[in-house]
């Protein structure tokens, strides 16, 4: 099989990336329509993350989000996207660049995107160039005193329970 020197595979995932940006730049306009909502899995360890030391302490290598019922003040800049949760109790400001997010779940359409975080590494050690640098997403800040929309904590669930078994 011929050399894939256009890499086909890292454009279809940024294209995908492209889908998940414009559904979050549609749902912090006008908010989830009807009952839709995701499960948005990302690494904690993707350079540009930033989450709270408590959460990185309970989620090393990988976290899963659910933008549903407790989620406020969403942010989407061009590389990331920001949003307010609460866990346990507690109030958090997450941001997430789109290139961090290993997959995207839409149950009630019955949607999921897989995404291969680590094809992307090879290519920029390869040819630093060939993989612009991504600018620190220029996201309003929360504002002092923000809080949830109500005192309910959301739950962070894993997507195991939605993934196909082999065999």
């Amino acid at each position: 099989m011929a050399e894939d020197l256009i890499r086909y595979d890292i454009l279809a995932q940024e294209a995908l990336r492209g889908l998940v940006k414009k559904v979050l730049v549609e749902v912090a306009q006008t908010g989830l329509p009807g009952e839709h909502h995701f499960f948005i899995t990302f690494s904690t360890q993707h350079p540009g993350v930033r989450i709270s030391s408590r959460l990185k302490a309970q989620y090393p290598t990988e976290m899963t989000v659910v933008l549903q019922h407790q989620f406020w003040d969403l942010a989407v800049a061009d590389s990331a996207f920001e949003v307010g949760m609460s866990f346990k109790g507690v109030p958090e400001r997450l941001l997430v660049p789109f290139r961090a997010i290993d997959s995207f779940v839409d149950p009630h359409a019955g949607f999921s995107l897989k995404f291969d975080v680590s094809a992307i590494a090879p290519i920029a050690e390869a040819a630093p160039d060939a993989v612009p640098a991504l600018p620190a997403p220029q996201l309003p800040p929360i504002e002092a005193g923000g809080q949830p929309p109500s005192e309910t904590s959301g739950d962070v669930v894993s997507l195991d329970a939605f993934r196909k078994k082999n065999g």
